[in-house]
This record gives structure tokens, sequence and C-alpha cells, in this order.
């Protein structure tokens, strides 16, 4: 299989892009947040399989796109040992990560930088484990990034990333038979436009000089209806609404109008009764040795 490279219309965009409007950085903390909240449980089979892939627990983590510090805080659950260094491009989502690391009782093991991705890894520190969860895809040249995080990692560490595995899907928990409809319709149109043509790092890590350890898909159901998952819901729908314009028809367009109308009770009723489907791709994988170029030896 090639490896490819595609923007997804993800939940955010985190990875090195500097936010300088209020509001939308305001939105996408919001949305990540959310994403983060309704995702957590991954977290909890990541977190086992990077310990096992290493053998122990790590000592130092470094978590590449940091975001909101959702993941940061935890990665810092999960190893209650480990020093975290947080890197992230927006000066407004490293703040969020340090507030957020505050309010965790974990700030003395979190240190935060900000840099952009796309100009080069910064020290890390030789850390145990580099993070990058939805993150990679968005940096201009992730071969570069992947060959200097196996210079960077700590003697037997590995690179763990993380990617959407498919664009949610929701459904009604009772009889909706429009709502079903709609729902299909835009996943249709969401794989023909390419949303799920996804990155598939694996012969890139190849190319990099890494051996693959895990490769994984780790599934994410929601069969409870909630107010997460109908905000959720909304922003989806409103991502269906702006990136599918010139594919969906009329009628389906309405019905989205409808649906993200945050004033219309009928539409809050229908996204109160949603379940959410999901899933994240991980790939932990660590430097051949033997093969790993330093610039010293270029």
């Amino acid at each position: 299989m090639t490896s490819t490279h595609h923007h997804q219309p993800a939940a955010g965009h985190h990875a090195h892009t500097n936010h300088t409007d209020h509001h939308d950085h305001a939105r996408l903390a919001a949305v990540l947040d959310l994403d983060a909240e309704l995702m957590a449980d991954y977290l909890d089979d990541a977190a086992r399989m990077i310990a096992e892939s290493l053998g122990h627990a790590p000592a130092r983590i470094a978590d590449l796109g940091a975001g909101t510090g959702t993941g940061t805080e935890a990665l810092a659950r999960h190893f209650p040992q480990a020093q975290i260094v947080a890197v992230d491009g927006s000066p407004d989502m490293v703040a969020l990560v340090e507030r957020r690391a505050r309010d965790g009782g974990v700030a003395e093991r979190v240190t935060t930088v900000v840099a952009d991705l796309d100009d080069g890894l910064p020290p890390l520190g030789s850390p145990d484990v580099v993070w990058a969860a939805m993150s990679l895809h968005h940096v201009a040249d992730p071969q570069r990034l992947l060959r200097e995080a196996a210079t960077s990692l700590g003697p037997d560490g590995v690179l763990a990333i993380t990617e959407m595995a498919a664009v949610p899907r929701f459904l009604p928990a009772h009889d909706d038979v429009e709502l079903r409809g709609l729902q299909e319709r835009c996943q249709t149109a969401a794989t023909g436009a390419g949303w799920e043509a996804l990155v598939d790092w694996t012969d890139a890590f190849d190319d990099a000089g890494y051996e693959v350890l895990r490769a994984e898909t780790v599934h994410v159901q929601r069969s409870d209806p909630s107010q997460s998952v109908a905000r959720y819901a909304r922003h989806w729908f409103a991502q269906f609404r702006h990136r599918l314009t010139d594919t969906l028809d009329p009628a389906d367009l309405a019905l989205l109008d409808d649906l993200t109308d945050d004033s219309d009770p009928d539409a809050a009723r229908r996204l109160d009764d949603l379940t959410l489907s999901a899933g994240r791709l991980l790939w932990i994988a660590r430097p051949r040795t033997t093969t790993i170029s330093t610039p010293e030896s270029e």
C-alpha cells in the first residue's frame, strides 16, 4: 500500500498553525476538547500498547501538536512518573495546555514549547515516547519529521501516531428514517470527496527507517445519546453542509441547515437522540538503529 498525505476535514488543526482570531481560536479549542472527551476511551488502549511496546512505563514523553492539552493531560494521568514536553505552534493553545496542566495537578511534570513543526523539531530531551495525535498529517514534510523524531528518541524509544479511522457516524437511537438516510448520503458524499482517503503511515515509517511494532484500529462507541454527542454531531453536520455544498442535493442541504440551527427546538430534539460510532488508527514504531542517519553522519 502506498502512503498518502491528505488534509482531512478533521475536528481541528493544531499542529503548527497560529490562530489569531479569538472567535475561531475559542471555537477550535471547544471542538478539540469535545473530540477528546468523546474519544477518551481510545487513550486507555493507546497507553497500554505504548507501555507494552516499551516494556516499561515511559519516563519522558513528547506530545507533538498538543492542541488544548487533553492528550498531554491524559498521558500524564496514565504515566504518573513521566515528564512531558508539549509542543504546539499556537501560543494560545500552549497557554491552554499550561492551564489544563495546572488544573489537573500535573504542571510540575509538563513543559510547554511554542514551535512550528514545519520548521523542524525543537529539543525534546531524548524522550521514551514521541506522541502525535491527529497532527502528523498537517505537517508539510512528514517524512522529515519522522526522521528527526528517530534521532531525538532515547534508547529503545517509540513513536506513537494516531489518526482518524473514518468520518464519525451519528445515528438516531430511535426511529428517524429521514435522519438515518441523511447520514448515509453524507457518508457516501464524504467518501466520494476523499474524506476517507485517510493517511496510512506504514510505508512512510518504513521509508524513514522505522519498524512498525503495532498498527491497530481502536473503535469508540457512544451508544447512549448525550449533550456531548449532540454538540459533536452539530459540528460534523456543519462540516457536511460547508464542504459538501456542491455534492448533496438541495433537500439534504436544507435539512443540514435545520439541524445546525441553534434556535430550532426540533433540531435540538433530533440531535439529542443521536449515538456515535468512531475510531482511531494507532501506529507504534521504533527506529531501526542500523538505518538511522544523524546530522553528524551525513
